[in-house]
């Protein structure tokens, strides 16, 4: 090309990137008082626009092929630079979409409690239809890209012509990506799990933070970060305690001694629960839920909180302030762990009869004595006293 086709060229692009400019401060510092949809648009176009820009440039200035010095270049960069405009206005749409999308997802933002259930469900569904688009929109684009290729359009021809088999075979070898596919379009549109819920995976609690066409993102509670298929909620029930509302129940038990005075105990949770900033002020109780085998009683405190995070912390600290209460105030309430010895006098006990060769039987028959220094067991006799190892009271063995 001559230099005055180089300097046309420049010149295009060099008014199409000053338009990109005007626009771009028009976004910046007029329109995005007036208007919502300019923050998200210059967020998401602005390297995009003037990729476009430049490229719609070069293609308005490109001479036509009778106007180039050497045409067997011409097909060569007149394919380069449609591949070009193609790439660039697929970049420039997908930011269309993302800024379109963001202007719903930050109206939705704003209302992004764990009781506004509706919020998040429509949130969830407009970042999964987002991501549907963008891939349906890079599908067409790297089409069309192949489709400039010669060789590519007769394999085209052939391809839509064996379109049957071809469905059944791909459909056959991505069986599982198709799965997770449709369970994360189920799981988004029947409200069974949505962003920022909290749900119960494998014992531990986390909050939803990414749902993806193939993959969730579990926060769990300690910032650790698990990467679930989608098909596995689809598949396995699971707890979603933001189902319906953050409303949550919890309770703390704690073990008694049956001396504890139970009444005194449920006046002081309630004036602990009723004083505490995370009650919700719904219902609270204490029960005696169990007496376990050992004779220990099991006693059970029920409040409820706004959400997962205060559940946690109200039971924690209902925990810490009863088990100071307890021990300071209310000693005899501490567990204990009771064996009564029962002497019969002459009379055999009741469990010599399940032992008939026990110590304490033949003991009780010879008469109960005292332990002696060396800690055996001292018994009476006619003649004075001997010990259960055969030698009497000074030490010597008998004869």
């Amino acid at each position: 090309m001559s230099f005055m086709q180089w300097v046309g060229i420049g010149a295009t692009v060099l008014i199409a990137v000053l338009v990109i400019m005007v626009a771009h401060w028009l976004l910046t510092h007029q329109l995005s008082k007036v208007s919502p949809l300019a923050g998200p648009l210059v967020r998401h176009c602005r390297f995009s626009a003037y990729a476009a820009a430049s490229v719609i440039g070069v293609n308005i200035a490109l001479p036509d092929r009778q106007e180039m010095p050497d045409r067997a270049l011409f097909p060569i960069i007149d394919h380069f630079m449609t591949i070009l405009m193609i790439g660039a206005m697929t970049w420039f749409a997908l930011g269309l979409a993302y800024a379109a999308t963001d202007l719903v997802l930050d109206r939705l933002a704003s209302n992004n409690g764990d009781d506004d259930h509706h919020s998040r469900r429509l949130q969830t569904q407009v970042r999964l239809l987002r991501r549907i688009a963008a891939s349906i929109i890079g599908v067409i684009a790297i089409a069309a890209i192949l489709f400039t290729f010669p060789a590519v359009q007769g394999l085209g021809a052939g391809l839509l012509a064996s379109a049957g088999l071809l469905s059944v075979v791909a459909g056959l070898a991505a069986q599982s990506t198709l799965g997770n596919i449709f369970a994360g379009l189920q799981l988004a549109f029947s409200n069974a799990l949505r962003l920022n819920d909290v749900i119960v995976f494998q014992g531990e609690w986390g909050r939803v933070e990414e749902l993806s066409l193939t993959m969730v993102t579990i926060r769990m509670w300690d910032e650790r970060r698990l990467i679930v298929p989608v098909s596995y909620f689809a598949t396995t029930p699971f707890e979603n305690w933001t189902k319906q509302g953050a409303s949550i129940t919890g309770w703390v038990l704690f073990q008694v001694d049956w001396e504890a005075p139970i009444g005194r105990i449920r006046e002081e949770v309630g004036a602990y629960v009723a004083h505490h900033p995370l009650w919700d002020g719904r219902r609270w109780s204490l029960q005696a839920t169990d007496i376990l085998d050992d004779g220990i009683v099991q006693l059970r405190a029920v409040v409820t909180t706004a959400d997962s995070d205060a559940r946690w912390d109200l039971c924690c600290d209902l925990r810490e302030h009863l088990i100071t209460h307890i021990n300071e105030h209310m000693p005899q309430a501490l567990p204990r762990r009771r064996t009564e010895f029962l002497t019969a006098g002459d009379q055999e006990p009741p469990y010599a009869a399940v032992f008939p060769e026990s110590a304490v039987r033949r003991d009780s028959r010879r008469g109960a004595g005292s332990p002696g220094p060396d800690g055996s067991l001292a018994v009476n006799g006619q003649g004075g006293s001997e010990t259960r190892d055969g030698t009497d009271g000074s030490g010597d063995a008998d004869g």
